[in-house]
């Protein structure tokens, strides 16, 4: 016995006439109850569940479109295809805006009908079937790819590709690919971790290099001022690309969006990657020009970024000197400061140059590990890109960039570096008068597993200030730094944490966006 596709309510007053079209979907496995009018297509909603209605518009006695809104109160989940005689634009606004699903002009043939209610019924099937095909062959390209040799741009394409499966898998969780996608985005992590170890000291003293976190003012924002119009530059603090490419969509119906990569320098960490995007320079530069920069026991995440204006005026004045204006710069810790840079944004969209910074999302990384609620609410990578999207819909950024747009402001959006779950414990043996996190340390005499860890000899080679005898440990893939004192107790504290600093895809390859309205 054929498997019954979809049971179809179809309604017309010429319902005799549409007879072949009615044995046609029956022969292609779909069960129709044919009516003549609208009140007993709308008795029959009542009484039975039905996949889709066809509903003519002109009907004797109650139409189609007075029907539709009954219907709708009944059972607001049913699809409608609306079928009519008409093709005047308004009756065809009319029928959209009540939320039809599809609209039909007669004479309809029985392909057309078909067609629509193969894409209406059957879309989840068909999306879930092609995104099976679609990634077992990108499984192969990307093992290809691994198979190397690389380049900077090839892990850039590998990053891009595993991040647009993520989020179509998101949208198809019972397919049960997830974790053959987290296992060969593991794989790319150690390859990738292995390639810039041997390549990234080569990337610091080199002029034809990638683009890195000192170069992305000077390559993006920088030659947008020759245009004459005001530009204004986001950095979003911590946000991969994998969320950036939820947010992109809700912007394409304001700008036009040229999207373009860097990678974060190394620690992936704000207090180097910022400092080093605001400044035009590696962070050995910075503390040859400001000596007391990196002052041992400070804060690494507030004070260590207290210079961030002067820094970006400097880097301004030294590439741009024809630009005499010195530019703006604002962070957004909060919501209320968010509503003062909304309520004043016109006068910041006067100046030729304005740098943006928001926290949310890295205050939300950090956070989640220590509260319950958040950890519910994140249980997953899925869920933290959902809960990234929906802050974006209704955050103080979201105002801010339409108002961009309507001001006819230039935009420039990245994020200093991104981060990754935590997973496995790494001990590290030595001094203990080091830096608290648990992607990337600094001290003196410090030891972890090659493995696990990039050992950082000398903090020159890699761009890094260096305070006497001291070295670097950044951790490789999701390795999370511990000391052999009470090892435990912080392996279960910070195991499944959102953590940055360390060397992986998810925190070094990033996005930078250009968008023009």
């Amino acid at each position: 016995m054929q498997k019954i596709r979809g049971k179809i309510l179809w309604a017309d007053d010429e319902i005799d006439m549409l007879r072949p079209h009615i044995l046609f979907l029956e022969e292609k496995g779909y069960a129709v109850t044919p009516v003549s009018n609208a009140e007993d297509a709308i008795s029959l909603v009542k009484q039975n569940r039905y996949d889709l209605l066809l509903l003519d518009e002109m009907m004797p006695g109650m139409d189609g479109l007075r029907a539709l809104v009954e219907i709708k109160e009944i059972c607001p989940s049913l699809p409608v295809v609306m079928i009519t005689k008409s093709e005047e634009e308004n009756l065809m606004d009319e029928a959209i805006g009540a939320k039809i699903e599809d609209y039909l002009t007669k004479p309809v043939n029985p392909s057309q009908i078909l067609s629509s209610c193969k894409r209406i019924l059957e879309r989840e099937k068909i999306s879930r079937e092609r995104l099976t095909r679609t990634y077992t062959a990108e499984f192969g390209e990307i093992e290809t790819l691994l198979a190397g040799p690389f380049s900077p741009q090839t892990w850039i394409e590998i990053h891009l590709r595993l991040c647009e499966r993520e989020l179509e898998l998101d949208q198809h969780p019972d397919l049960g690919l997830r974790q053959t996608l987290m296992d060969q985005r593991r794989e790319c992590n150690v390859a990738f971790a292995r390639y810039i170890e041997e390549n990234y000291a080569e990337w610091v003293a080199s002029s034809n290099r990638p683009v890195l976190s000192p170069d992305v003012v000077r390559r993006f924002v920088l030659p947008l001022l020759s245009e004459e119009k005001s530009v204004l530059f986001i950095v979003v603090d911590n946000l991969r690309l994998d969320q950036w490419l939820c947010i992109e969509p809700l912007l394409y119906d304001y700008f036009s969006i040229e999207r373009q990569y860097y990678y974060s320098i190394l620690p992936t960490a704000t207090p180097f990657s910022r400092n080093s995007l605001f400044a035009g320079y590696f962070p050995s530069e910075i503390a040859q020009r400001f000596p007391n920069f990196w002052i041992e026991g400070e804060d690494e995440e507030t004070s260590k970024n207290r210079l961030e204006p002067i820094l970006f005026a400097q880097q301004v004045e030294k590439f741009f000197p024809q630009r005499k204006q010195e530019p703006k710069y604002v962070k957004i810790m909060d919501p209320e400061e968010g509503k003062n840079v909304v309520k004043n944004a016109s006068s910041y969209f006067q100046s030729a140059l304005t740098a943006m910074v928001f926290n949310f999302v890295d205050i939300l990384a950090h956070r989640r590990s220590g509260s319950e609620i958040l950890k519910e609410m994140i249980p997953d990578e899925p869920a933290y890109r959902s809960l990234t999207r929906t802050w974006f819909e209704h955050s103080a950024l979201f105002q801010i960039l339409r108002q961009a747009r309507e001001a006819g402001v230039q935009v420039v959006l990245t994020s200093d570096h991104g981060s990754i779950r935590t997973l496995r414990g790494a001990t590290v043996i030595g001094d203990k008068e080091t830096s608290p996190n648990v992607r990337y340390k600094y001290g003196r005499n410090i030891r972890a597993e090659a493995k696990q860890a990039i050992v950082v000899q000398n903090p020159k080679r890699f761009g890094l200030p260096s305070r006497g005898i001291m070295n670097y440990l950044i951790a490789k893939e999701d390795y999370y730094f511990l000391y052999p004192t009470q090892y435990h107790k912080y392996l279960a504290l910070y195991r499944d944490s959102l953590q940055h600093g360390g060397v992986s895809l998810e925190e070094m390859v990033l996005p930078v966006v250009i968008m023009r309205g």
